[in-house]
């Protein structure tokens, strides 16, 4: 099994470029609390490889909070027989801490806000 560990600036670069597709592996709550712009969430809890979306020329990477569950979702995709291989190291606490941006919920107004 090989996986790629992508650091958060080339995601982001990748993300807007519009080179990748990338996929949230988190749970609900934790996507609805904060999530990275362009996500998609596929939570691993239910992760099917095979419901992925059409991706075209594309490429997956897939992401979580720290890492772990993202490296999983690899294998479980290379397991399957397809060639998804990348993931954000470190996740969104990564991506957080390489000062990208995050959408977040405001708990008072229930409001989406960017956090920078």
């Amino acid at each position: 099994m090989i996986i790629k560990d992508l650091d958060p600036q080339e995601v982001a670069r990748q993300l807007k470029e519009d080179a990748i597709v990338l996929i949230d592996v988190r749970e609900q709550a934790e996507y609805a609390a904060e999530r990275i712009h362009g996500a998609l969430l596929f939570p691993l809890s239910t992760f099917d490889p095979h419901t992925l979306p059409e991706h075209g020329k594309r490429k997956i990477v897939f992401q979580c909070g720290s890492g772990m569950r993202s490296a999983k979702a690899v294998a479980q995709c290379q397991a399957a027989g397809l060639s998804n291989d990348s993931h954000v190291k470190g996740g969104i606490k990564a991506w957080k801490s390489a000062g990208l941006p995050t959408i977040s919920i405001d708990p008072e107004t229930g409001k989406t806000r960017d956090q920078q």
